[in-house]
């Protein structure tokens, strides 16, 4: 539990650098750059939280099998990793 919170406090801290400061400015920013960087910065958040829960595995309701094993399995599993080919044999060679 405490790596989702590690997880969940890195993906906000990411987001808020992400968001960082503007440039500086000449002139004061107006109600409308205001609204524009708002809007910018709750877009980067939720792209970090979105990419955040993409990382967390989901599982289904532990099943209990007639034998007493409890079997949770995963939703979204991992891709297996392929395995490299093997070359065929020269069939030439004796």
């Amino acid at each position: 539990m405490t790596a989702v919170l590690l997880r969940l406090t890195l993906a906000a801290a990411l987001a808020a650098a992400l968001a960082g400061p503007a440039a500086a400015q000449d002139t004061p920013p107006t109600a409308g750059d205001a609204q524009k960087m708002a809007v910018e910065g709750l877009s980067k958040l939720l792209d970090a939280l979105n990419l955040f829960v993409k990382s967390v595995p989901q599982y289904a309701a532990p099943e209990v099998l007639p034998n007493g094993d409890i079997i949770i399995r995963r939703l979204n599993p991992a891709p297996a990793p392929e395995k490299p080919k093997t070359p065929e044999p020269d069939e030439t060679h004796t």
